[in-house]
């Protein structure tokens, strides 16, 4: 028998409007369970209790918010199989990949448990004579969090556990496609001594549930990730009532290969970044940018690699690639690679849809090679196992058509010249930059965002958290 799983709110699990079957992309015979869905009037009463809540858990004392992150943490990493198996079944990713991504969101609560304790000012002199200064860092209030599919663990935790950590109340809102990893979380946290409406999941479409997160005048700040047109969208509903506003959209992502590279390294870097999680990553390679003289052996390699590649059932051990996400995420996967073919790139390798013994949305790894940096393959971040080949005539030409796209969140390159891994360091327009390690892939107690069109307010993860989930107060007191 399945369960039905509710919507959280003021400490309360309560029934949605409605309810959604949630399906496995890897057997679509395989239902998950059912979910609710909230409507507007239920988000309302999310953040109204979330409103009320708040002054108490700002107010409350440190410790108990350490504590709470602290047994958070502590289970998901203790059961880090069990929801990594979880995840694997409604999102697609490998199991290790889903295992590993509980076993990070598990290590990201207990990091903000830490940071709980570590909430930093400054005492400072004035430049008057017998008065003192003190600057604080505030909870900014009831924070909305907005997240995405691909990381169904990951990014709810590195927004809620910051949130929590510096004294806000929440009113979680995750992707419709993957309530199940979102409400195993909530149940975690629902146990970890939380006053009731500090933190509420309200499970439902974005049409509905987002918007009602978005429109309140309650929800001092909103964290979201997802795509460009809704982050958008987003950032002009909240301006109307200056509230913060963090947003990570997309990327499509360089990889520069030089001629002096490890050819082995670049591969495995390229193969990697690009394919892995089914190529479902902001982060990931989608422009392998490769100098001239080693661009044949480089296409060569990587479509050799490509063609060994084991596309499967997510909970299968011999699976290197899982399934793409849902049908619609395929189809517009398949649309970019007749794109590519009328643009006149060259289909190397895949772009098919394939048929396993499970009824699922299979498609085996694309690379596309002999791309123009205008082809819309190389400009549009397509969110799937694609990616294309350009060739360049020197390291300033590479460095260029890197920089030539609206987005900047990841790039890297591979290289074994510290001269040019300097100076792309220094000059590549985006957030993060990678040498000789895959664009994807990152580490949870530094910051984390992007450049351009990929990001919009503070930074992520880590310390910087500080930055979007607190406000800052400068208080003087007269010491004579």
């Amino acid at each position: 028998m399945r369960r039905n799983h509710g919507n959280y709110i003021d400490g309360t699990w309560i029934d949605g409007a409605a309810m959604r079957d949630n399906r496995n992309p890897s057997d679509l015979s395989d239902s998950v369970g059912l979910y609710a869905q909230a409507d507007a009037a239920q988000a309302a009463q999310a953040v109204a209790a979330a409103a009320a809540a708040q002054v108490t858990w700002a107010h409350g004392g440190i410790q108990a918010r350490a504590d709470a992150l602290d047994f958070i943490g502590t289970e998901l990493l203790a059961r880090r199989q069990e929801l990594g198996t979880l995840l694997a079944r409604e999102e697609g990713k490998t199991l290790p990949e889903a295992v590993a991504e509980v076993g990070r969101a598990g290590q990201i609560f207990k990091f903000f448990g830490g940071e709980a304790l570590r909430l930093r000012g400054d005492r400072l002199a004035s430049v008057r004579p017998g008065v003192d200064i003190d600057v604080t860092r505030e909870p900014v209030g009831v924070v909305g969090i907005i997240t995405p599919w691909n990381f169904p663990i990951a990014i709810p935790a590195w927004k809620i556990a910051p949130a929590l950590a510096h004294g806000n109340s929440v009113v979680f809102k995750p992707a419709d496609l993957v309530p199940g990893s979102a409400w195993a979380l909530a149940e975690i946290i629902s146990r970890a001594g939380l006053p009731p409406g500090v933190f509420n999941l309200v499970m439902g479409r974005g049409a509905v549930v987002g918007q009602a997160i978005i429109d309140s005048p309650a929800v001092r700040a909103i964290s979201f990730t997802g795509s460009v047109a809704t982050g958008h969208a987003l950032l002009l509903a909240t301006a109307r009532r200056q509230a913060k506003v963090q947003l990570e959209m997309g990327g499509k992502n360089p990889l520069v290969i030089l001629n002096d590279a490890n050819l082995d390294t670049a591969v495995d870097c390229a193969v990697q970044g690009a394919y892995y999680s089914t190529g479902q990553r902001c982060t990931a390679s989608s422009r392998f940018i490769v100098e001239k003289d080693i661009y044949p052996e480089f296409v060569r390699r990587t479509t050799e690699a490509l063609k060994a590649l084991r596309v499967g059932h997510a909970l299968r051990a011999e699976t290197q690639i899982g399934p793409v996400a849902d049908a619609g995420q395929l189809s517009q996967n398949l649309d970019y690679v007749a794109i590519g073919r009328a643009d006149g790139a060259r289909l190397a390798c895949g772009g098919e849809r394939l048929q396993r013994d499970t009824d699922g949305h299979f498609m085996s790894p694309a690379l596309f090679v002999d791309a123009t940096p205008d082809m819309r393959i190389a400009q549009e971040e397509i969110f799937g196992p694609v990616a294309c080949a350009i060739p360049a005539d020197n390291y300033e030409h590479a460095l260029e058509i890197a920089n030539g796209t609206p987005f900047g969140l990841s790039a890297g390159i591979c290289t074994g010249s510290l001269k040019h891994a300097t100076h792309f360091k220094r000059h590549m327009q985006s957030g993060m930059v990678m040498v000789n390690v895959p664009t994807a892939g990152v580490d949870y107690h530094v910051p984390f965002g992007g450049t351009k069109g990929s990001s919009h307010g503070a930074r992520e993860q880590g310390g910087y958290a500080a930055e979007f989930f607190t406000s800052v107060k400068t208080a003087y007191t007269s010491t004579q």
